[in-house]
């Protein structure tokens, strides 16, 4: 199967190709651009011949305070205006290099190789960078899209369940946010953390259409893009209350659980959305192939995720800004204000959210009913 369509950008319309045996075809053609990778990559690269700046995938790698240093081994390896970079990794290797590429003597262009379900099925497309600020997750970043997007589905099957399990909660999270046929599509699949190469293909082609309509329309998150931030307000502050060993493919499953959890609070009957039961019960099976999750999200500190939740830099001066499904199904804005109440009920949504994914999953359903 072989993939590809193109994506409009303000900045330049960019391609994308879908097919397995992408990856090969690339380190067997080494072309002109400077290579930015994980340092997972190191083995490969270096049989291939290939030269790289490689950086560990962690967090700290996509901070502020790291950026200095690959600016710099950019100039080392000689980088000037007419430099193009291509980026391998995961979304913090593209984050990274997408930030440096627009900051770079004022713009460089770059192409982003994913090799994560969750950068190939979300992130790779929609041209956004997000950086770390000291304990502030995601605080700066930059709009600056690729020349072109290229996915090899067969990387997905090198990753672990916890790292499949988060390349398919973005996927669902677009699939809903995008409406029940896109939704429909999506769980016709049978997306498990057990993948065939084609399932990758098809999820991947059936997420990345799903989005291309919010980018497009909403390129620069103003309107309709922003509830694709369905999950990531409590995602973001679990993942961080975690010292970030829960990941954030998995932190953002966990979050839209929140959401539902804190819908269900505030009296939302969700008895008549049938396919608001359908994500929440896709979640929790995903959620429990997730190795030890129970015990982390059992010691996470509830007054951290709340500091991290009340931080966001998604909320106003004095009301709380999160994505919330109404009763009718549909994903919509949601602003709350800032106050005690509201505070009891993030955090009673986020116990709720995180009991029911420690309990058993037949039950996990009657530990959400208010």
């Amino acid at each position: 199967m072989s993939t590809c369509f193109e994506i409009r950008s303000s900045a330049a319309d960019y391609s994308v190709s879908i097919e397995t045996g992408l990856f090969a075809s690339m380190l067997q053609e080494p072309g002109k651009d400077l290579l930015i990778a994980d340092a997972w990559f190191s083995a490969h690269l270096a049989a291939a011949g290939r030269e790289a700046i490689l950086i560990p995938a962690n967090e700290m790698s996509k901070s502020l305070d790291a950026i200095p240093d690959l600016i710099v081994a950019l100039r080392k390896h000689g980088a000037n205006r007419q430099t193009g970079l291509t980026a391998l990794g995961g979304g913090v290797i593209q984050d990274m290099a997408a930030f440096v590429a627009s900051i770079y003597m004022r713009g460089l262009k770059w192409t982003y190789f994913p090799s994560t379900l969750l950068a190939m099925a979300d992130s790779c497309i929609g041209g956004k960078s997000s950086i770390n600020v000291g304990p502030y997750k995601n605080l700066v970043g930059t709009f600056h899209p690729p020349q072109a997007v290229i996915i090899d589905p067969s990387l997905a099957l090198t990753l672990s369940d916890e790292q499949r399990v988060g390349g398919l909660v973005e996927a669902v999270k677009i699939c809903y946010c995008r409406g029940e046929d896109a939704f429909d599509e999506y769980m016709a699949l049978g997306p498990q953390p057990s993948l065939t190469i084609e399932q990758v293909e098809k999820i991947v082609d059936c997420s990345l259409t799903a989005k291309k309509w919010f980018i497009e329309i909403d390129e620069f998150d103003q309107a309709e893009r922003l509830l694709l931030n369905f999950g990531h307000t409590f995602g973001h502050a679990i993942e961080g209350a975690s010292h970030f060993s829960i990941e954030h493919g998995v932190g953002v499953g966990i979050g839209i659980l929140c959401a539902i959890a804190l819908g269900r609070l505030i009296k939302r009957d969700y008895s008549v959305a049938g396919r608001v039961q359908i994500l929440e019960e896709h979640l929790l099976t995903l959620l429990s192939a997730v190795p030890g999750l129970g015990p982390r999200l059992a010691e996470l500190p509830i007054e951290d995720v709340l500091d991290r939740f009340q931080a966001d830099k998604k909320h106003g001066t004095n009301f709380y800004t999160t994505i919330l499904i109404a009763e009718s199904g549909k994903v919509e804005l949601f602003r709350f204000p800032k106050d005690l109440h509201s505070t009891s009920l993030i955090q009673a949504a986020v116990l709720n959210a995180t009991g029911s994914i420690a309990a058993p999953i037949s039950m996990s359903l009657k530990a959400h009913e208010i």
